[in-house]
């Protein structure tokens, strides 16, 4: 067995064997073993001596199977549907519960609102989830999280299915959303391992679609099935979807997080050999500012609202998304009475009229998709090739008119009187404008606090759960104290009041971030990247964890460049989606 040798320096011959290294392992090994040893990783030539004081420098091989950014196209893209299918069918199963709600209703002798428990609870687990399944995802991978979390949402789904009465319905409900918030963290960050910045699009663009059109669905389906067979093959349902995802990823989705693989990889040459191998991706952490886990998991969980509270940017954008969010799922208890009590459409026909929403999501995201070609020309001819956090909110100031304008429409023309597909027609404006507000405003946040943008997001996601748990509540009570008309009124104001936000920021957001402790830092890590002629993608920053947040600081008070570690993730996460061209450190230098 040959163990690793190498110096810092290799002579020329040595350094074009490498170029030609190559580490080839069949699909399933890389789905059971995340460590990737194969005899090429083995004898390949590290930087460094294997001592404590000079370990092997672990890094991906040029052509290394278990890099995800080598994987061939179609693996890629199955996987990247795999992922979208993942957090569609969650999205799915928080609202497909609507589309039986008045039997549950009859079923237990309840109230309106609190049969509506079972939305609120399941969006409130979202909020929970994600601050446990993020920071762990960190430290063991994405793979294991999923395996582990999804297998929670399968349990609590099919336990639902069981219930014998209303609080254990509704509390598995909050459990089955907390399970099964993982792929809204963590799916768009599967995306980011595998493609490079200039690959992205398309595939997030897939993505983008499918938390948006997962709720859209859900009532279409949980009507025609409770009118048909009742609450409790809804809830059946949920299980068999989200089972057969879980066995199929499990499957097929191999572990993806290039500092996770590296520091397995590491491991295990470690075991193997007897000597001591370090990720090069954790390398930047020695010696720098360090932490243990439990104080890491601790500030990731403080330092969302740290920022929530004190960057105003954070906090007044955060509150429009709310709304926004909030908006959305209230319409999931608002369609109910307006299309099926109020026309006495049955369940089955009344979950269509969501389909005016669904059309509206997608033509959004087609738009968006449209849009980023121009914000694209607006980054080539922006210094050092990164356009302002300014540039995405054009979209976000379309959207900001649709809003009010649909949903004024929507309250308006939702009366017997009118045809159906007036304000089913209204309902694609407001859903096109929900769409183009949530993910344009996500990418200023991102491009505004780039090495925050993960706690940025955090403490967006949590407030937004809290909203969309919220506000459909008090939607049946609103609708009987107001009636039909100024009841669907009531979010078409609050979208008026926020109408201005995306103009104000789009003329005066350089002035404000300057002003903001954290936007100012950010912007500053940036400044210098430019300043050494890197060229990177802020979007990217979106997926940065915890960890590498701390070791870009650090580099940042040294002096030094952003590290690689923090170059390993990148589009959405979604979010979210979504700095570096490699997930092995490799930047690009703008010629």
């Amino acid at each position: 067995m040959i163990s690793s040798s190498s110096s810092v320096t290799a002579n020329e011959v040595d350094a074009e064997k490498q170029q030609t290294e190559f580490s080839h392992a069949p699909h399933w090994k890389l789905v059971v073993d995340r460590a990737g040893v194969t005899d090429a990783v083995l004898n390949h030539k590290y930087h460094g001596h294997g001592t404590p004081e000079s370990p092997y420098v672990v890094e991906f091989l040029p052509q290394d199977s278990s890099n995800p950014l080598t994987y061939p196209a179609s693996k890629k893209w199955a996987i990247t549907i795999l992922q979208a299918l993942a957090t569609l069918a969650v999205a799915f199963v928080s609202t497909a519960y609507s589309g039986g709600v008045f039997e549950v209703i009859h079923y237990f002798g309840i109230s309106t609102t609190v049969a509506t428990l079972g939305i609120s609870l399941f969006v409130f687990g979202f909020a929970v989830g994600p601050l446990l399944w993020a920071p762990l995802s960190e430290f063991y991978g994405r793979q294991i999280i999923f395996f582990i979390s999804y297998a929670g949402l399968v349990a609590f789904s099919a336990g639902a299915a069981g219930a014998q009465n209303i609080e254990t319905l509704v509390i598995l409900r909050f459990f089955a959303g907390a399970f099964g918030a993982s792929p809204l963290t963590n799916s768009g960050g599967v995306i980011a391992d595998m493609f490079n910045a200039n690959e992205r699009g398309p595939a997030s663009g897939v993505f983008a679609m499918a938390p948006f059109l997962g709720p859209s669905i859900g009532p279409i389906v949980g009507g025609f099935l409770g009118a048909a067979e009742g609450w409790r093959w809804i809830q059946g349902l949920m299980a068999i979807f989200t089972g057969v995802l879980w066995i199929v990823c499990a499957l097929y989705v191999p572990e993806t997080y290039a500092p996770f693989l590296l520091r397995k990889r590491a491991e295990k040459l470690s075991q193997i050999t007897g000597k001591v191998y370090v990720s090069k991706m954790d390398l930047a952490m020695i010696g720098g500012p360090n932490q243990t886990k439990a104080a890491q998991i601790k500030t990731a969980l403080v330092r969302p609202w740290v920022l929530l509270f004190q960057e105003p940017i954070v906090l007044l954008l955060s509150i429009y998304i709310a709304i926004v969010y909030g908006t959305l799922y209230m319409l999931f208890a608002a369609f109910p009475i307006v299309f099926q009590l109020n026309r006495g459409w049955g369940p089955g026909i009344g979950g269509l009229a969501f389909c005016g929403v669904a059309v509206g999501m997608i033509l959004a995201v087609v738009l968006l998709m449209f849009d980023n070609k121009r914000y694209t020309r607006v980054a080539a001819a922006s210094p050092g090739g990164v356009a302002p956090p300014e540039a995405r909110l054009p979209g976000a100031i379309v959207g900001s008119v649709l809003l009010p304008v649909g949903l004024f429409w929507f309250a308006w023309t939702n009366g017997r009187e009118i045809h159906w597909i007036v304000p089913i027609i209204a309902s694609a404006v407001f859903s096109a404008g929900i769409v183009c507000v949530f993910l344009s405003l996500l990418g200023y946040l991102i491009d505004s606090y780039t090495v925050y943008a993960a706690s940025v997001l955090a403490a967006n996601a949590v407030l937004r759960s809290l909203f969309g748990a919220a506000f459909p509540l008090f939607t049946s009570h609103m609708y009987k104290s107001l009636g039909l008309h100024w009841a669907s009124s009531v979010p078409a104001f609050l979208a008026l009041a926020c109408l201005p936000c995306p103009f104000l920021f789009y003329k005066y957001g350089a002035r404000v971030r300057k002003s903001c402790k954290y936007a100012a830092e950010a912007a500053e890590v940036m400044a210098q990247m430019l300043k050494q002629h890197k060229v990177v993608d802020p979007t990217h920053l979106a997926t940065v964890t915890t960890r590498e947040e701390q070791q870009i600081r650090g580099n940042l008070a040294r002096g030094e460049l952003m590290g690689e570690g923090a170059e390993s993730r990148g589009v959405l996460s979604e979010d979210e989606t979504i700095v570096g061209d490699e997930r092995e450190g490799k930047e690009k230098v703008k010629p």
